[in-house]
């Protein structure tokens, strides 16, 4: 099993998911570029980001431990690199689980996005990302998920942010394609009852893709596998052995 971080996070966000999945599989932890350990100057030769080329990055992770196929499992948008991923090697993925998936942009969000790519070289990253953090987990019991990642996004530089920052951006052309396209692959979305800004598209995909199944966790939000460790694991254990 491949697990893919979101953006600001690192491997580190799956320390409760470790012991209970190397019960039932071989884990990979991928730390995406310019996170936690693939933070490396090498990285300032790529000036702009793009889903194929950090999705390659992943796969040559695969490649170079001979891994011909993978379950992936991704958290926010580590979901969209996941999903890209598939939408180009499909042969690669046995199956997707995509926690706090992020499939579309409401209003509210996309006017974050252009608010934030107006602000970006204006305030403090730090700053920026606390901001979008407490809009995307608002309450009082998202402050564990909401403190872990922004922790997490101290340890990136500033050009680092605004890479990452610019990717998520423009991203609404890729996830409409995602929405209208159902790859076939197994897909099991598990999101919380609170993710207020995603669960509604998810919903209405789920819908329309005879692959996926949806999953909610009740009185949980965004990070689902740090809210509820416990339902996330036991789900997506279960989920993958009635596809094996």
């Amino acid at each position: 099993m491949t697990f893919v971080h979101g953006a600001g996070g690192s491997s580190s966000i799956w320390y409760k998911q470790i012991r209970d999945f190397r019960k039932h599989f071989n884990v990979l932890l991928v730390d995406l570029r310019g996170h936690g350990r693939s933070k490396k100057p090498v990285h300032e030769n790529l000036k702009h980001y793009s889903f194929d080329v950090i999705g390659d990055e992943v796969m040559e992770v695969l490649d170079h431990l001979q891994i011909k196929s993978s379950h992936f499992v991704g958290i926010s948008l580590g979901t969209i690199i996941i999903r890209e991923i598939t939408e180009r090697y499909p042969e690669r993925t046995k199956s997707m689980i995509l926690g706090g998936a992020v499939m579309k942009l409401n209003v509210r969000g996309q006017i974050l996005m252009h608010l934030g790519a107006l602000l970006k070289s204006v305030i403090p990253y730090l700053l920026l990302y606390r901001f979008f953090a407490f809009i995307i987990m608002p309450r009082k019991k998202h402050r564990e998920s909401r403190n872990l990642f922004i922790n997490e996004a101290k340890k990136l530089y500033q050009k680092e942010f605004k890479r990452w920052f610019t990717l998520a951006s423009q991203v609404n052309p890729l996830l409409s394609l995602f929405r209208i396209k159902d790859t076939g692959v197994p897909t099991l979305y598990i999101m919380g009852s609170e993710d207020h800004m995603f669960l509604p598209s998810i919903t209405k995909l789920v819908e329309d893709h005879t692959s996926s199944t949806l999953f909610v966790i009740p009185q949980c939000g965004h990070v689902v596998n740090v809210e509820k460790p416990e339902i996330f694991n036991k789900e997506v254990i279960g989920y993958l052995n009635t596809i094996r």
